[in-house]
Protein backbone atom coordinates (compact mmCIF):
# COMPACT_ATOMS: atom_id res chain seq x y z
CA UNK A 1 0.00 0.00 0.00
CA UNK A 2 1.37 3.43 -0.96
CA UNK A 3 1.67 5.94 1.88
CA UNK A 4 0.31 9.45 1.35
CA UNK A 5 2.06 12.26 3.24
CA UNK A 6 -0.10 13.82 5.97
CA UNK A 7 0.34 17.30 4.46
CA UNK A 8 -1.17 16.03 1.18
CA UNK A 9 -4.19 14.62 3.03
CA UNK A 10 -4.69 17.94 4.86
CA UNK A 11 -4.52 19.87 1.58
CA UNK A 12 -7.04 17.50 -0.01
CA UNK A 13 -9.39 17.86 2.99
CA UNK A 14 -9.24 21.65 2.77
CA UNK A 15 -9.85 21.61 -0.99
CA UNK A 16 -12.83 19.25 -0.63
CA UNK A 17 -14.34 21.30 2.22
CA UNK A 18 -13.96 24.49 0.22
CA UNK A 19 -15.54 22.92 -2.86
CA UNK A 20 -18.41 21.50 -0.81
CA UNK A 21 -19.11 24.91 0.70
CA UNK A 22 -19.15 26.55 -2.73
CA UNK A 23 -21.36 23.82 -4.15
CA UNK A 24 -23.88 24.09 -1.30
CA UNK A 25 -25.72 26.82 -3.18
CA UNK A 26 -28.57 27.46 -0.73
CA UNK A 27 -26.81 29.76 1.73
CA UNK A 28 -28.96 32.42 3.37
CA UNK A 29 -28.17 35.84 1.83
CA UNK A 30 -26.72 37.10 5.13
CA UNK A 31 -24.30 34.19 5.39
CA UNK A 32 -21.05 33.81 3.49
CA UNK A 33 -18.57 31.13 2.57
CA UNK A 34 -15.99 29.09 4.45
CA UNK A 35 -12.73 30.75 5.49
CA UNK A 36 -9.95 28.22 5.06
CA UNK A 37 -7.67 27.74 6.82
CA UNK A 38 -9.18 28.97 10.08
CA UNK A 39 -7.01 31.34 12.06
CA UNK A 40 -8.74 30.23 15.27
CA UNK A 41 -7.95 27.29 17.51
CA UNK A 42 -8.80 23.71 16.66
CA UNK A 43 -12.37 23.44 18.01
CA UNK A 44 -12.60 19.62 17.87
CA UNK A 45 -13.25 18.12 21.30
CA UNK A 46 -13.17 14.44 20.39
CA UNK A 47 -11.08 12.36 18.02
CA UNK A 48 -14.17 11.21 16.10
CA UNK A 49 -15.12 13.75 13.40
CA UNK A 50 -18.53 15.42 13.72
CA UNK A 51 -21.08 14.63 11.03
CA UNK A 52 -20.95 18.33 10.09
CA UNK A 53 -17.70 19.90 11.33
CA UNK A 54 -17.82 23.29 13.03
CA UNK A 55 -15.70 25.93 11.38
CA UNK A 56 -15.03 29.64 11.18
CA UNK A 57 -16.74 31.14 8.12
CA UNK A 58 -17.25 34.56 6.60
CA UNK A 59 -20.54 36.06 7.70
CA UNK A 60 -22.44 39.01 6.28
CA UNK A 61 -25.23 40.38 8.44
CA UNK A 62 -26.02 43.24 10.78
CA UNK A 63 -25.80 41.17 13.96
CA UNK A 64 -23.73 42.02 17.01
CA UNK A 65 -20.94 39.67 18.12
CA UNK A 66 -22.36 37.04 20.47
CA UNK A 67 -25.65 36.76 18.53
CA UNK A 68 -26.74 33.25 17.56
CA UNK A 69 -28.28 33.02 14.08
CA UNK A 70 -30.05 29.78 13.17
CA UNK A 71 -30.67 29.06 9.48
CA UNK A 72 -33.22 26.26 9.47
CA UNK A 73 -33.11 26.06 5.65
CA UNK A 74 -29.37 25.40 5.76
CA UNK A 75 -29.55 23.41 9.00
CA UNK A 76 -26.69 25.46 10.37
CA UNK A 77 -26.22 27.62 13.46
CA UNK A 78 -23.92 30.65 13.39
CA UNK A 79 -22.34 32.28 16.42
CA UNK A 80 -21.42 35.79 15.26
CA UNK A 81 -17.80 36.58 16.10
CA UNK A 82 -17.64 40.03 14.51
CA UNK A 83 -15.32 41.43 11.84
CA UNK A 84 -17.19 39.49 9.15
CA UNK A 85 -16.77 36.08 10.75
CA UNK A 86 -18.91 33.51 12.53
CA UNK A 87 -18.46 30.06 13.99
CA UNK A 88 -20.74 27.66 12.09
CA UNK A 89 -22.19 24.44 13.53
CA UNK A 90 -24.36 21.71 12.03
CA UNK A 91 -27.81 21.34 13.59
CA UNK A 92 -31.00 19.31 13.46
CA UNK A 93 -34.22 21.30 13.14
CA UNK A 94 -37.97 20.94 13.46
CA UNK A 95 -39.62 18.40 11.20
CA UNK A 96 -42.45 19.49 8.85
CA UNK A 97 -45.22 21.10 10.88
CA UNK A 98 -42.82 22.05 13.70
CA UNK A 99 -40.83 24.78 11.95
CA UNK A 100 -40.72 28.23 13.48
CA UNK A 101 -38.85 31.50 13.19
CA UNK A 102 -38.37 34.62 15.28
CA UNK A 103 -36.13 36.23 17.83
CA UNK A 104 -35.58 34.91 21.34
CA UNK A 105 -33.18 35.49 24.20
CA UNK A 106 -31.11 32.88 26.02
CA UNK A 107 -32.75 32.99 29.45
CA UNK A 108 -31.00 30.02 31.05
CA UNK A 109 -28.21 27.53 30.45
CA UNK A 110 -27.96 24.07 31.97
CA UNK A 111 -25.34 21.32 31.95
CA UNK A 112 -26.75 17.78 31.71
CA UNK A 113 -30.28 19.20 32.04
CA UNK A 114 -33.30 17.32 33.32
CA UNK A 115 -36.08 16.86 30.76
CA UNK A 116 -39.79 17.44 31.24
CA UNK A 117 -41.63 16.97 27.93
CA UNK A 118 -44.03 19.86 27.18
CA UNK A 119 -47.76 19.14 27.48
CA UNK A 120 -48.24 19.32 23.71
CA UNK A 121 -45.59 16.65 23.24
CA UNK A 122 -47.14 14.44 25.91
CA UNK A 123 -50.49 14.67 24.10
CA UNK A 124 -48.84 13.41 20.93
CA UNK A 125 -46.69 10.86 22.75
CA UNK A 126 -48.38 9.71 25.98
CA UNK A 127 -45.76 6.96 26.27
CA UNK A 128 -43.04 9.49 27.13
CA UNK A 129 -41.86 9.83 30.73
CA UNK A 130 -43.09 12.91 32.60
CA UNK A 131 -39.56 13.52 33.89
CA UNK A 132 -36.08 12.30 33.01
CA UNK A 133 -33.02 13.17 35.05
CA UNK A 134 -30.08 14.67 33.17
CA UNK A 135 -27.46 12.25 31.92
CA UNK A 136 -26.16 10.41 28.90
CA UNK A 137 -29.57 8.89 28.06
CA UNK A 138 -31.45 12.18 28.37
CA UNK A 139 -32.79 13.53 25.03
CA UNK A 140 -31.46 17.03 25.84
CA UNK A 141 -27.91 15.73 25.83
CA UNK A 142 -24.95 17.39 27.49
CA UNK A 143 -26.09 21.04 27.51
CA UNK A 144 -29.18 23.14 26.88
CA UNK A 145 -29.75 26.83 26.19
CA UNK A 146 -33.34 27.84 26.99
CA UNK A 147 -34.98 30.33 24.63
CA UNK A 148 -37.15 32.96 26.32
CA UNK A 149 -40.36 31.61 27.78
CA UNK A 150 -40.85 29.36 24.74
CA UNK A 151 -40.79 25.57 24.84
CA UNK A 152 -37.78 25.60 22.51
CA UNK A 153 -34.16 24.99 23.36
CA UNK A 154 -30.82 24.65 21.67
CA UNK A 155 -29.61 21.36 23.10
CA UNK A 156 -27.36 18.37 22.67
CA UNK A 157 -28.40 15.07 21.23
CA UNK A 158 -27.53 11.45 21.84
CA UNK A 159 -28.45 10.79 18.20
CA UNK A 160 -25.67 12.49 16.22
CA UNK A 161 -26.97 10.95 12.99
CA UNK A 162 -29.96 13.35 13.21
CA UNK A 163 -27.74 16.43 12.81
CA UNK A 164 -28.41 17.97 9.40
CA UNK A 165 -31.95 16.56 9.40
CA UNK A 166 -35.44 17.92 10.14
CA UNK A 167 -36.48 15.60 12.97
CA UNK A 168 -37.25 17.52 16.16
CA UNK A 169 -40.43 19.00 17.62
CA UNK A 170 -39.00 22.48 17.06
CA UNK A 171 -35.88 22.44 19.21
CA UNK A 172 -32.46 23.02 17.67
CA UNK A 173 -30.31 19.90 18.09
CA UNK A 174 -26.52 19.79 18.08
CA UNK A 175 -23.97 17.08 18.76
CA UNK A 176 -23.01 16.95 22.43
CA UNK A 177 -19.50 18.14 21.53
CA UNK A 178 -20.82 21.14 19.60
CA UNK A 179 -23.42 22.18 22.16
CA UNK A 180 -20.79 22.00 24.91
CA UNK A 181 -18.58 24.30 22.82
CA UNK A 182 -21.46 26.74 22.14
CA UNK A 183 -22.48 26.65 25.82
CA UNK A 184 -19.08 28.01 26.86
CA UNK A 185 -19.23 30.82 24.28
CA UNK A 186 -22.82 32.08 24.64
CA UNK A 187 -23.94 34.18 27.58
CA UNK A 188 -27.37 34.31 29.23
CA UNK A 189 -29.07 37.31 27.63
CA UNK A 190 -27.68 36.58 24.15
CA UNK A 191 -30.00 37.12 21.20
CA UNK A 192 -31.01 34.10 19.13
CA UNK A 193 -32.44 34.77 15.65
CA UNK A 194 -34.13 31.83 13.94
CA UNK A 195 -34.52 32.18 10.16
CA UNK A 196 -36.59 29.91 7.90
Amino acid sequence: MRRVPLIALCALTIALASGAAQAHGNLHPDIGSVLLPSDGPDYRTSPAPAAIPREVVTFHGAYRPGTVVVSTAERRLYLVLGEGRALRYGIGVGRPGFEWSGTQTVTRKAAWPDWRPPEAMLKRRPDLPRFMKGGEDNPLGARALYLGSSIYRIHGSNEPHTIGEAVSSGCIRMTNEDVADLYERVQVGATVVVLR
